[in-house]
C-alpha cells in the first residue's frame, strides 16, 4: 500500500482516546513508508492524523474543497494540498490517489465518504480495501446494522466480510498487506443475475 486514505472527524470527539488513535494511525502510516491521503483540514481528528504522519517523517496529501479553504480550515503544512471545486470532486480525487481506505471515528462526512467507497467496490468500480478502525466500540453499532443488512438479504455476506473492523492497528496493516478482494455478486436474486448475464452475452 503506497497511499492510504483516512476518513475521520473534523471534530476531536468527546474523549482523548479518539485523538490518541488518530495519532497512532498517522504515525504508523508514515512508519510503513506509505503516504497519507486525507481531507486536507487542520482541525479535529483530521489535523491530528496529518500532524502525526508529518512528525514521523511521512508524506501527507490533502484534498479539500474551496469552500473549506475559505472557512480557513485548510492545513498549510502538508507535503501537497489540492484544492478542488466540490465535495464530489474531492471524493473522486481521494479515490484516485489512494490504495486503501480507513475510517476513524467521525460523523456524517466520514460515513458518507467511506460508504461511497464501499458502494463503488460493490458495483465493481474499484477493488480497494476498506477498513473501520474502532475506538472503544465506536463503530460496533454500524457493524451490527451491516449484519442486519445481510440477514435481510440487502447485502451479500461476502461483501460484509470483505471489510475489516477492529481496534488493533497492527492487525489492520497485516490485513491490508494480504488483502484479496471478494468475488461477490451484488445481486441476491438469481433471476436478476441471470438477466444481467444474458445482457452481457448479447
Amino acid at each position: 500500500m503506497k497511499t492510504i486514505c483516512v476518513y475521520c472527524g473534523s471534530n476531536a470527539g468527546a474523549r482523548p482516546v479518539y485523538a490518541e488513535a488518530a495519532k497512532a494511525l498517522g504515525t504508523l502510516i508514515a512508519q510503513e513508508d506509505a503516504a497519507l491521503v486525507y481531507g486536507g483540514g487542520n482541525v479535529g481528528l483530521m489535523g491530528i492524523v496529518a500532524d502525526a504522519a508529518l512528525a514521523a517523517g511521512g508524506q501527507v496529501i490533502g484534498v479539500i474543497p474551496q469552500q473549506l479553504v475559505d472557512w480557513e480550515v485548510a492545513h498549510r503544512g502538508l507535503t501537497q494540498l489540492e484544492v478542488v471545486d466540490s465535495m464530489h470532486t474531492r471524493k473522486m480525487r481521494m479515490f484516485e490517489l489512494s490504495d486503501a481506505f480507513i475510517a476513524l471515528p467521525g460523523g456524517f462526512g466520514t460515513m458518507d465518504e467511506m460508504f461511497e467507497m464501499l458502494t463503488w467496490r460493490q458495483l465493481g468500480l474499484g477493488k480497494k480495501p476498506c477498513a473501520f478502525l474502532d475506538v472503544d466500540g465506536f463503530w460496533q453499532p454500524l457493524m451490527t446494522m451491516m449484519d442486519t443488512m445481510v440477514c435481510e438479504r440487502f447485502l451479500h455476506a461476502d461483501q460484509r466480510t470483505d471489510l475489516w473492523h477492529g481496534e488493533d492497528i497492527d492487525m489492520l496493516f497485516s490485513w491490508l498487506r494480504d488483502y484479496a478482494p471478494a468475488d461477490a455478486d451484488k445481486w441476491m436474486d438469481e433471476k436478476r443475475r441471470s438477466q444481467l448475464t444474458s445482457l452481457e452475452d448479447v
